[in-house]
Order: C-alpha cells, then structure tokens, then sequence
C-alpha cells in the first residue's frame, strides 16, 4: 500500500540525528520527521523528545519523486494533545537560564585562551 500524503499513521522511531528523526512506518518504507515538524516548541536536541523504538503517530507531509518521505509528529497531535505538550514558563525560564549558563562558560573558555595574544609584555 503507497504511503499517501495527509495520512495520519503510526510508526517506530529507527535512528535519531541532529537534523530530525527516521520513523518506520507500517508500510516497512522509512521517512524522516524534521527536527522543525517534531514540536510547537523549539527543539534543540530531539533526544529531550524522542528515543530510539518509541512509537509515534505521524502525518505524512510529502512524498518527492525519489521516493524520499517527509512526516511531521506536531502535525499529527490533535489540539488537546498539543496543549498537553507545552511546557510551563518555570521549565522555559530553567531552560532558558541553563542554556545561557552554558554559553557564557564557553565564551570565558574561549577569550581565556586569547588573553596575552601578539605583543602581550612587549612594553617599550
């Protein structure tokens, strides 16, 4: 049976990457969940929100010419579930405040290296 777009189906999650999701779909064709089609939310590592083996229901969202098969996970909530997915501003600002933390710590490692570049005890 051809996977046809707008249908809602349930897959298997096969391999995690950093652009998105491959999902094994009944069919035994794999197609590939964006990291943008996975949350309402920003997602910057699918591993907060998917696992290996985890079954999902997705919408499939195209099918090119090669056969190359694109699917959307936030596409195939229905709304109550997608309110159910938001997270509270206290997990938001924790997240938020985590991710700053770890900037800043990577920006002091980096002008640390730097300090007493060309010229530094050159003084005349």
């Amino acid at each position: 049976m051809p996977v046809e777009t707008g249908k809602i189906l349930e897959g298997r999650v096969t391999g995690i990457t950093h652009f998105g999701a491959f999902v094994q779909l009944p069919s035994g064709e794999t197609g590939l969940v964006h990291i943008s089609e996975i949350a309402e939310e920003y997602v910057k590592d699918i591993n907060d929100f998917l696992k290996q083996n985890d079954k999902v229901r997705v919408k499939v969202i195209s099918v090119d010419a090669k056969g190359k098969i694109g699917l959307s996970i936030k596409q195939a909530m229905q709304p109550s579930q997608r309110r159910k997915s938001e997270i509270s501003f206290e997990e938001k600002l924790s997240r938020f405040l985590k991710d700053s933390d770890e900037r800043l710590q990577s920006l002091r490692r980096y002008t640390e290296g730097k300090r007493g570049g060309r010229g530094a005890g050159k003084r005349g």
